[in-house]
C-alpha cells in the first residue's frame, strides 16, 4: 500500500510531464470535481460540527471541584 504522500508526488509529477494544454484539461477536471462535490464535502463538516454541538454539555451537574482546589494540601507544605 503506497502512502497518500508519495500517490500525490507521482501524480504532480506524471501532469508536469503532460504537455501544457493537457495540463489545463487536468485543472479544469479537478475544478469541475471540486464543484461537484463541494456541497457534499460542506455537508460532511458540518455534520461533524453538529455532533460536536450536540454533545456539548452532557455532564453539566455531574463534575464538581472542592472549594479549596487550590489550596495546597498540609502534607505537602513542607516541599514548597
Amino acid at each position: 500500500m503506497r502512502k497518500v504522500k508519495s500517490m500525490s508526488t507521482d501524480v504532480i509529477e506524471k501532469i508536469k510531464l503532460l504537455p501544457p494544454d493537457k495540463q489545463k484539461e487536468v485543472e479544469n477536471f479537478i475544478n469541475d470535481l471540486f464543484s461537484k462535490y463541494k456541497s457534499e464535502l460542506q455537508n460532511k463538516d458540518n455534520s461533524a460540527a453538529e455532533v460536536r454541538r450536540t454533545n456539548m454539555g452532557w455532564a453539566k451537574g455531574q463534575i464538581w471541584m472542592a472549594d479549596d482546589f487550590n489550596e495546597t494540601p498540609e502534607d505537602f507544605k513542607e516541599y514548597l
